[in-house]
């Protein structure tokens, strides 16, 4: 355990306190994502998704989940650090906050934008510790930061809950959407209010994971459990952790990939999103598709390989003004198809697609095992694709492939309405 995170403490700032919330956010999370780099740590990474056109989003995010707190429970308090790890994103949501500076040791200036590392995150954390519930925007690796800090913390630290920013979002510490840890956050500090052991003040302990980047980059998914987090008990609120495809029936990968082919028509272009099911789709063409990328392909000739692995922004020019179909998988365990590990697969990419005429249904393909859609006990799929009037478009009932000749009508809703909290 490092040290840097044991910087002075600052009382909050709210001496006749109600129930304050703190608010960490990494303002580079999920940077990577739409740029095709499938994670953000590291400096050199971010520069590279800058270079390539991608915009920071978690500071938004991290507003929308502030103002989902402040419509269910009006005049919270709220208390950040300066900058754009939490003060920019409080203001931003109408939030009228109190600030507390993070040790003045930190290597970066947290008011500058983007210019954070994760020694900025776990010493924000550690002058957050005296808040009632501390909010962290982020992803995996914020998750990893966060959970170093509260070690440091020991008894003293405040239970959390992640804001999902993040590229990925494996561990189970995270609301399902930005919205929902705003809801989550009122209800637990009504429950506060009314007393500690009231039903909705009440924590469990929620998993952290670790996944190694630049092994992922190449397609070597090894995630690793990190640790754990307490974090308010919703279960229909949180993610929960993405579940393996160890007990996935290959047979059942194939017969998916076999009717998605058949149903290819020519002169389309098909959207191949990440994952094991829709990389089998390319291997049923004869292709070399990537396994967490997102790869563009035609029907033609048995086959073709239009463009692999692409940014978001390499894909909206291939599919603006031409036939277009995304297909996509189900994340196993927390059951979205939009916004997790895809978000090449943007909301002007999705327009483009739709734009070009036809039914919403036919411009997307939804790919399952049996087995994933069983794992879910009746949970709706669910999208995240960063806007929310797009995710409600989507909502309703799609067709989901389940193998050759196999589909099932399956409920997908706004990740942002899944839970009414």
């Amino acid at each position: 355990m490092t040290s840097d995170v044991a910087a002075p403490r600052t009382p909050v700032p709210f001496p006749d306190r109600d129930v304050v919330v703190g608010l960490v956010v990494n303002p580079v999370a999920g940077l990577g994502g739409a740029a095709g780099l499938k994670g953000s740590d590291g400096e050199q990474v971010q520069r590279e998704a800058l270079a390539r056109g991608a915009t920071p989003r978690a500071g938004e995010r991290a507003a929308r989940a502030v103002r989902a707190l402040l419509a269910r429970r009006p005049g919270t308090r709220v208390v950040t650090v300066p900058g754009s790890m939490g003060e920019l994103s409080a203001r931003d949501a109408g939030a009228p906050c109190a600030l507390v500076r993070p040790s003045p040791s930190s290597s970066a200036d947290p008011g500058s934008a983007g210019a954070t590392t994760a020694r900025d995150t776990r010493q924000a954390v550690v002058a957050l510790a005296d808040v009632d519930l501390l909010l962290f925007a982020g992803g995996d690796g914020t998750a990893r930061d966060v959970l170093d800090a509260v070690r440091e913390l020991g008894d003293q630290a405040p239970p959390v809950l992640g804001i999902p920013a993040g590229v990925k979002v494996y561990s189970g510490c995270f609301a399902v959407s930005p919205a929902a840890a705003g809801f989550l956050a009122a209800g637990y500090a009504s429950g506060l209010r009314h007393g500690p052991g009231t039903a909705d003040a009440g924590t469990v302990e929620a998993e952290v994971v670790d996944l190694d980047e630049e092994r992922y980059r190449q397609g070597l998914v090894s995630p690793r459990l990190y640790g754990s987090l307490r974090v308010p008990a919703a279960r229909a609120a949180l993610s929960g952790r993405k579940a393996g495809s160890s007990g996935v029936v290959p047979a059942s990968v194939e017969g998916i990939a076999r009717e998605v082919v058949a149903r290819m028509r020519p002169g389309v272009r098909y959207v191949l999103g990440p994952g094991a099911t829709t990389q089998a789709v390319g291997r049923e063409l004869g292709l070399t598709t990537t396994l967490l990328g997102v790869d563009v392909v035609e029907a033609d000739d048995g086959g073709v390989l239009v463009a692999g692995d692409v940014s978001e922004a390499e894909l909206f020019a291939l599919v603006t003004g031409r036939e277009a179909v995304v297909v996509l998988s189900v994340i196993g365990g927390q059951g979205f198809v939009l916004g997790r590990g895809n978000q090449q697969v943007s909301p002007r990419v999705i327009d483009a697609v739709i734009g070009c005429g036809g039914a919403t249904g036919r411009r997307l393909l939804v790919l399952a095992t049996p087995q994933k859609l069983a794992a879910l006990r009746g949970r709706p799929l669910l999208a995240d694709s960063g806007d929310e009037d797009l995710d409600r478009k989507l909502s309703g009932h799609v067709q989901v492939i389940t193998g050759y000749r196999e589909s099932t009508i399956y409920q997908i809703c706004t990740a942002s309405e899944e839970f009414h909290g």
